[in-house]
């Protein structure tokens, strides 16, 4: 099942964002038992001025597992999230298994 985990810094998160970077990116890449990374990047600004927090998607077997593993991002350890949301999602276009 597919999951989106969609975080909003907080308005003075930039410098926190640049410190922690690194371990995120490391996190992200290491991570594949329960989770499997698919895509993930940052949220600009409208005006690409600045970041707004970031998007990831993720298979995982149930919404629980993807809540821990959103919980234990160094991001988020870190505390940069104003929230975490994360929800299931159908990934109709575009899917490599067969979308359309």
């Amino acid at each position: 099942m597919h999951f989106i985990i969609v975080n909003t810094d907080k308005d003075d998160g930039i410098e926190l964002r640049t410190q922690t970077r690194e371990v995120h990116l490391d996190y992200l890449r290491g991570h594949g038992k329960d989770v499997k990374l698919l895509m993930a990047g940052p949220t600009p600004s409208e005006d690409a001025s600045r970041v707004t927090g970031s998007l990831i998607v993720v298979e995982a077997d149930d919404i629980e597992t993807v809540r821990e593993f959103a919980a234990a991002d160094p991001y988020s350890l870190a505390g940069l999230f104003a929230s975490v949301e994360v929800r299931p999602w159908n990934w109709t276009v575009g899917n490599p298994d067969g979308g359309h």
